[in-house]
């Protein structure tokens, strides 16, 4: 019988079918146990047959042990998401339960590996003031060891060096292959506070502005809704903070000003890796851009097509710090090891620790980038930096 901090292997049974999306049918093609006895087990109206268990972990590619580990330690009801209202629920179950899973590894790896927590600063006040989530953003610039008053060279690193560990999640499809993650989810993050594991989520996109603003937005839940869970407008507060936290309030106030043309806002893009509609947003946070110069760039954005595809490139960050530890505990090909142990399924392992692109077969390896100007700071970095090396060590 499992212990207080172990699942039932029933509702492990549930966690696997929701991190495959796999319907109760789809299972029952893949290893022609019936959908009755798939739906008892996972109520709990009975007890699992460990054979039937075993049918199920060869058609899916699970080790055992999964259905046997203790739970993650994250309450899923407590996840901070960067979504569409339009988003859908299956898939944010879906989301949540490949997010638990990751949290529960990442706990693991970084644990044996003594990665340091996060120092991040943290908002308790029921109410923030837009001047307070302006200091907060700036404290999290000095938590990460940031310049003040610069563009940030690259973000995800950055998190990484101070303890937050990034993942990205590419959700696969019933048969173990890969496919393009949802386009109404972009991000989620969870940390339990002080001295406590902090992991954060995102979808990768077509361009890397994007990813940086969701890992910022994300970082800013960590820092205003830990101790606040139930703030009145969260979704708010954290997009205020990430356009904070790109980019500083004296030098937005300096570069984002009413004068400026789409022209030089593109300009800018290349300057900070943020995309020019939330520069727009950033200058009119801070008190440069009124609201018909707003409307008024919005509109020639339409024009342009530049809504949905705006010009310069901004790169795309990989995270390293999962695979680098993966690496480390496991050897040069963890995955299969660390699946039987970490008890992970390894499509969900290679999603949220991915090997660098230097390392993988060249087919792997040469996937497009976005045609345009790539920026400096925002090219893939596949080498691990001295901090991450030696704590990782």
């Amino acid at each position: 019988m499992p212990t207080a901090l172990e699942a039932s292997p029933g509702e492990r049974l549930r966690t696997l079918r929701d991190l495959l999306g796999l319907t109760g049918a789809d299972l029952h093609r893949l290893t022609k146990i019936s959908q009755s006895w798939i739906s008892q087990v996972e109520t709990g109206a009975r007890e699992p047959a460990e054979d039937r268990l075993r049918v199920i972990a060869e058609a899916t590619d699970t080790p055992m042990s999964f259905f046997y580990a203790r739970p993650s330690s994250v309450p899923l009801d407590s996840l901070r998401f960067r979504k569409m209202a339009t988003a859908s629920r299956t898939v944010t179950r879906r989301i949540s339960a490949f997010y638990g899973e990751g949290f529960r590894v990442t706990e693991e790896i970084t644990s044996r590996a003594h990665y340091p927590a996060p120092p991040l600063p943290f908002a308790s006040e029921p109410e923030l003031a837009d001047d307070d989530i302006e200091e907060l953003a700036a404290q999290s610039r000095v938590a990460l060891r940031l310049a003040p008053d610069k563009p940030i060279p690259h973000l995800t690193r950055a998190l990484e060096r101070a303890g937050i560990a990034v993942a990205p999640i590419v959700l696969p499809d019933p048969t173990g292959d890969s496919v393009s993650p949802t386009n109404k989810h972009f991000g989620v993050s969870y940390w339990a506070g002080i001295g406590e594991t902090a992991l954060i989520a995102y979808f990768p996109g077509p361009q890397g502005d994007r990813d940086r603003f969701t890992l910022a937005h994300e970082l800013g839940h960590l820092v205003l809704h830990t101790f606040r869970p139930h703030a009145a407008d969260p979704e708010g507060e954290a997009n205020r903070f990430a356009g904070a936290f790109l980019v500083p309030y004296e030098r937005a106030r300096e570069e984002m000003t009413d004068r400026l043309t789409l022209e030089g806002f593109a300009r800018r893009k290349q300057a900070w890796g943020v995309s020019i509609q939330a520069l727009i947003l950033r200058g009119a946070a801070v008190g440069n851009i009124g609201e018909s110069r707003k409307r008024s760039l919005y509109v020639q954005l339409t024009q342009r097509g530049w809504r949905k595809e705006e010009p310069v490139s901004v790169g795309q960050e990989d995270p390293l710090l999962l695979w680098s530890l993966l690496q480390r505990q496991y050897g040069n090909r963890p995955y299969l090891p660390a699946s039987d142990e970490l008890a992970i399924q390894p499509t969900v392992l290679r999603s949220i620790a991915p090997q660098p692109v230097s390392r993988r077969p060249a087919t792997e390896a040469s996937t497009p980038r976005p045609s345009g100007k790539v920026l400096s700071f925002g090219h893939r970095s596949t080498q691990p930096s001295a901090d991450l090396r030696s704590a990782a060590q």
